[in-house]
């Protein structure tokens, strides 16, 4: 009789943390982390008596679900497993190896940040480099055009001073034609008329 009675009282025993777990089972309030530098295990009920069903990291990101007692804490675990742990081992803050994985993706971000700007400088530099190129020929090409342009109002000028030079001459002539007509033809009428007058 003892014996059956030892064996219920152990079997309820077994089955009591079982049955307060699938009692508590809930939609978890709120997240919490295990303290940095632990390395704890879980229980199946609210007392270190309670059997061990595993272990829990620290630094791991654990789903409370409100349920304390005893000074233990009810948990699911990152494996969906809801076990108890001591309160003192949770924190609401994330440890230092959440952190520190937190600043290095930030840092991976920036550096990829800073890769595409440093490609957007060089294609800038590039673009710049290419415009410097493009100006320097243009210039250039002002230069020999302004210089095409100057040997050619030089040779307008040269060919308009020659024309006036032209035009100077052919006047000179036609003044040096007027005047020896205006002063022969005068005299050679006068010889005439004096001569018609003596065969007279």
């Amino acid at each position: 009789m003892k014996i059956i009675t030892c064996l219920v009282i152990a079997t309820l025993s077994l089955l009591a943390p079982q049955a307060l777990s699938e009692e508590s089972q809930q939609e978890p309030k709120e997240s919490a982390y295990i303290i940095d530098d632990l390395f704890i295990y879980m229980h199946a009920g609210a007392g270190a008596n309670y059997r061990i069903v595993g272990s829990v990291n620290a630094g791991d990101e654990i789903k409370l679900t409100g349920n304390e007692s005893n000074g233990y804490t009810e948990i699911i675990d990152p494996r969906d497993r809801i076990t108890w742990v001591e309160s003192k081992y949770l924190s609401k803050t994330p440890g230092m190896r959440v952190a520190i994985a937190e600043l290095n993706t930030k840092l991976a971000n920036q550096e990829e940040s800073v890769e595409q700007s440093e490609s957007s400088l060089s294609l800038a530099n590039q673009q710049i480099n290419q415009l410097k190129a493009n100006e320097k020929a243009l210039n250039k090409k002002i230069t020999a055009l302004t210089r095409d342009l100057d040997t050619a109002q030089s040779k307008v000028d040269n060919q308009d001073l020659a024309l006036k030079k032209e035009y100077f001459f052919n006047g000179a002539i036609v003044l040096a034609i007027g005047l020896i007509l205006g002063l022969v033809l005068p005299r050679l009428a006068a010889r005439k008329r004096s001569s018609m007058d003596n065969w007279k």
